[in-house]
């Protein structure tokens, strides 16, 4: 997810910043319509949060080291990146989707009012995610030194 997130912030966001606003709408659309509804994406994005709660959750059980410290850790941040998406970047891509008018105006308006809210909410999400994913890959560090011990 980190990725994804990433991906939009220092690739897709600034290119189609250079758009006009019904380039830039139309392209969103698009993309929020491939992966808002698409079972596939839902089921690694939930799943992704699952797994870390699953992982934490078993490190802390096996010895409530340093390791099940960070996994929580890194499941609390991701948990945020999922509450981001479903408290702001969704509702903004619905009403984006659901914005009505075609001329020049009602683009320009539909853009003013999603552009700026999606990316601050996605640069929290890439942020908390790449922490997470820090603190996992530390956590698998810290686990595979203490049971080569």
């Amino acid at each position: 997810m980190a990725g994804l997130y990433l991906g939009f912030d220092v690739g897709v966001m600034p290119a189609l910043a250079r758009r006009g606003d019904e380039r830039f709408v139309a392209a969103m659309r698009r993309a929020n319509e491939a992966l808002d509804g698409n079972a596939p994406f839902g089921a690694l994005f939930l799943g992704v949060f699952l797994a870390t709660g699953v992982a934490a959750r078993r490190l802390d059980r096996a010895d409530g080291s340093a390791a099940a410290r960070e996994a929580r850790s890194a499941a609390v941040l991701y948990g945020l990146s999922v509450v981001v998406t479903i408290c702001v970047n969704l509702p903004l891509n619905r009403r984006l989707r659901d914005a009505s008018g075609t001329s020049a105006a009602d683009l320009a308006a539909a853009r003013a009012a999603y552009e700026r809210p999606w990316r601050r909410a996605n640069a929290v999400r890439t942020v908390a995610c790449l922490a997470a994913l820090a603190l996992l890959g530390d956590a698998a560090r810290r686990r595979t030194i203490t049971r080569a011990r």
